[in-house]
């Protein structure tokens, strides 16, 4: 049995280590014996490992935040999951490890014909896409959104979300050979970043009107984002992969009525009840069954080799999976 756990915050690929666990047993009433199947590496666990995350726990700490896996083991009570069934890891619980004993409460049958790596994704960046999408503006069929790193898992979803929605996007992006890349996911608008982004923008979108715009870069390229909206429009903010402060100007947001919000999906979870959480997964896992969600795989990696699978997330190049059995 093995788990993945820090025992220190800094460098992720130093930090992290592979240790040998027990079996956890067999499992009690309302429990379920789990096996993991994949479990991504996402930017907020290397974030988290570095100690810069929203929380910090105490160390050595289990590391790792959803992912799926087989139901190997029922106990008493409960109702709804069978043995061999595909379900999620519950929020809070870690993930990187081979066999874990949950509570099944709020847990569900995953679609079977479902691609289990894509449903190892289903709990963090499609949720957060769409709730950014339907949660701070009142967006209608036509309208526009502009987000940075739209290349990103979270940037990918929103582009298929919002296609969905009938939402047209504008997506930001640090290299010119992922123009063509987006633009099949079904992209509307996608530009290089750097200087005259809101004028560019403008000439793109034919002058739209565009009220909402989605930034998890920070630092430098907040600003030019924030330039892009329309008077009374929203920036939401979720995500630091700057790692570093940038300049940001008040006087546009007093005097165009701009907001600025954070979102942070622990926050959300906290905030709204069990049934709304489970609607939300039941529908992003509809979409990812069929297709319309789906987040390129880089590489997947044994648990064993934690140290090469972390050092390979860092350098962003893709999405890393950690690979049970």
């Amino acid at each position: 049995m093995h788990n993945v756990q820090i025992n220190a915050f800094g460098k992720p690929w130093e930090v992290v280590e592979t240790v040998s666990l027990p079996d956890p047993g067999a499992p009690g009433a309302g429990e379920i014996v789990v096996d993991m199947e994949f479990s991504p590496i996402n930017p907020s666990d290397l974030v988290l490992m570095r100690g810069m995350y929203g929380v910090k726990p105490n160390l050595p700490a289990p590391v790792g935040a959803e992912g799926v896996a087989r139901v190997a083991k029922i106990g008493s009570g409960v109702t709804g999951i069978k043995e061999g069934d595909r379900v999620l890891f519950p929020r809070g619980a870690s993930t990187w490890l081979t066999r874990a004993k949950v509570k099944a409460d709020g847990l569900f049958a995953l679609p079977a014909n479902a691609d289990p790596q894509q449903l190892s994704m289903l709990m963090v960046n499609p949720p957060t896409a769409y709730l950014m999408l339907t949660e701070y503006v009142a967006l209608k069929k036509g309208d526009w959104v502009i987000q940075s790193a739209g290349n990103s898992a979270v940037g990918r979803a929103v582009i298929a979300i919002a296609k969905k929605m009938g939402i047209h996007t504008v997506s930001v992006v640090r290299r010119p050979e992922l123009i063509e890349e987006l633009k099949k996911l079904g992209a509307d608008v996608v530009l290089v970043e750097g200087p005259d982004l809101a004028k560019r923008v403008r000439e793109a979108t034919d002058k739209a009107k565009i009220m909402l715009a989605l930034d998890s870069v920070g630092g430098p390229g907040l600003m030019p984002l924030n330039d892009c909206l329309a008077n009374g429009g929203t920036l939401v903010a979720y995500g630091v992969m700057s790692g570093g402060p940038g300049p940001f100007f008040t006087a546009p947001n007093i005097f165009r009525d701009l907001t600025l919000k954070g979102f942070w999906l622990l926050n959300w979870f906290n905030k709204n009840s069990p049934e709304r959480a489970l609607e939300v997964q039941k529908q992003v896992a509809s979409w990812i069954a069929d297709g319309t969600i789906y987040t390129p795989v880089e590489a997947t990696y044994p648990l064993s080799e934690s140290k090469a699978a972390i050092s390979h997330a860092a350098k962003g190049a893709g999405k890393i999976l950690f690979k049970g059995g």
